[in-house]
Formats: structure tokens, sequence, C-alpha cells
């Protein structure tokens, strides 16, 4: 099981380093932890993200299902600042705001960003915290 001792770690295929450098450090406001030719390590909201330089591995068009990563906050306020800044820094959304499961316990609010590599980005708030997993 998690606990906060642990970080989770994910990698992703790369078009362009500094693209992706602008788009996670400049626009989202995660915090650079490592640089190579050929990767970037970042702190995505305390896990781990790499962007592994991968050209060939971009999907032309991306969907939202089955593929996707993100976070699921636990406060409504830091999904709504999230949010806010997206909207701030001129970031388009692959997918509007949307309510899910409307009128039943597992309702949340979700919205799904798309990086310069076409790696998709989904972000929740479940109203009833119980149902984050």
């Amino acid at each position: 099981m998690r606990d906060t001792e642990n970080v989770f770690h994910l990698a992703i295929p790369c078009a362009d380093l500094a693209a992706a450098e602008a788009f996670y450090v400049e626009k989202m406001g995660c915090t650079r932890a490592r640089k190579y030719e050929d990767r970037i390590t970042l702190n995505f909201f305390g896990d781990q993200v790499v962007c592994h330089l991968a050209p060939d591995e971009i999907d032309p068009a991306p969907k939202l299902y089955p593929r996707h990563f993100g976070i699921t906050f636990r406060r409504r306020e830091p999904f709504d600042g999230l949010l806010a800044r997206v909207r701030e820094r001129g970031i388009e959304l692959f997918r509007e705001p949307t309510t899910r499961f409307p009128g039943r316990p597992e309702e949340h609010l979700t919205f799904f960003l798309k990086d310069p590599s076409n790696n998709v980005l989904e972000f929740k708030f479940y109203h009833r915290s119980q149902y984050m997993y």
C-alpha cells in the first residue's frame, strides 16, 4: 500500500524535452528534479514523472481511454486552483470540466489536458473522498 514515504513513478514518451519542460514546469508548476540529454525527471504533484525523449513513440491521435494519467485531489480547493492556473496560463483543455456520474455516490468533477507530446492528463475531485479508489 502507498504511504507518504513512497513515490509513484511514471515514464512517458516525449517528442521535445524543451517543450515538455515548458509545459510541466512553467505552465503546470511542477518542479524539475533532473535533466539529461534524453529525459527530464519531474516532481509531478508529489510523484515522479519522467519524460523520455522518444519521438517515434508519440500517439498522433490521442484519446481519453484507455491511456491517461493524472491526479485525484482529496480536497476541492487544489482542484479548483489547478483549473484556474490552467486557464490563466492558456493551457488548452483536451476536455472541458464536467461532472461524471451525477447523483451517484461516485460523482466527481474532472477535466483533461494534453501535453506537447499528446500524453493525456486527467484531474479529478470526488465529492465523497471514500470513492477516490
